[in-house]
């Protein structure tokens, strides 16, 4: 039996246009009540995860930041920083890099922070990030601690920066997390990772576990579970690794997914 289901949201839970698909905070809830978890799993911060699951907050767990943060009923129980020297580094290389397109975001456990205010730029962050702030980023880097940079790259990383900086930032994660995104993070730093901590703190084993995914960042975490599916949508190279879909994200494949895992656990129940 299925215990927790983890889904990635940009291009596998949410609709082309960002939305959740409508059912799901009941189906969530009916999940939890035969014992099912749902873990959202995300590149986004752990406030935006909380608010946008506002109505089941305490009774999913998040994955936030691709795999840096793991939180649960409002406490983390996992937060892997980039050290200091390792952000200053990679800041450095993308400065070499940067205009045309190509922007960092210092993501803290707290706030995303800028230094280009310029858009499209500061539209994308807005509009995937709640808590924002326009600083140099000097001064962040002396009061906190960063647990991703997130590069934009409006040339598209694979075409550009992904050619570049994994060659440059060795010890560190890159890896490239949607159309326009890449995402810098410490070593080992993944979903996969965060989603070994989650199954020892509650006890689930691999094979009780689903995901769902779209793209390279979700690929550890796809194979951290028996049960692995992308959606139709997926990235072409995921795809191909993991060999099992389910429909797009428009077509609410993740939705009719948990639909069917919450019938499997109902029927054994009634047996």
């Amino acid at each position: 039996m299925i215990r927790l289901a983890a889904s990635d949201l940009d291009g596998t839970l949410l609709d082309s246009s960002g939305n959740l698909p409508d059912g799901i905070f009941p189906l969530i809830e009916e999940l939890y009540k035969h014992g099912i978890y749902f873990c959202a799993a995300s590149g986004r911060q752990l406030v935006s995860l909380e608010k946008m699951f506002a109505p089941v907050r305490d009774k999913i767990i998040f994955i936030a930041e691709n795999g840096a943060i793991c939180a649960y009923r409002g406490e983390i129980f996992f937060c892997k920083l980039l050290s200091a020297e390792k952000t200053r580094l990679a800041l450095g290389e993308i400065c070499k890099i940067r205009g045309g397109d190509v922007y960092p975001l210092l993501c803290t456990p707290d706030c995303a922070y800028y230094e280009d205010d310029v858009q499209p730029f500061v539209s994308y962050v807005e509009a995937s990030y709640l808590n924002t702030a326009h600083r140099r980023f000097s001064d962040v880097l002396k009061k906190t601690g960063v647990c991703k940079i997130a590069l934009f790259d409006g040339k598209g990383p694979e075409n550009n920066t992904m050619k570049i900086l994994p060659e440059k930032l060795e010890g560190m994660r890159v890896i490239q997390s949607g159309a326009t995104w890449l995402d810098i993070s410490a070593e080992g730093v993944n979903k996969g990772v965060a989603l070994g901590f989650v199954q020892k703190k509650f006890g689930f084993l691999r094979s009780e576990c689903a995901a769902f995914g779209d793209h390279m960042n979700d690929y550890e975490m796809l194979l951290a579970c028996e049960h692995a599916y992308v959606t139709e949508n997926a990235f072409e190279g995921l795809k191909s690794l993991i060999g099992k879909t389910i429909p797009s994200n428009d077509e609410g494949g993740v939705l009719h997914a948990l639909k069917n895992i919450l019938s499997c656990a109902f029927s054994k129940k009634k047996k």
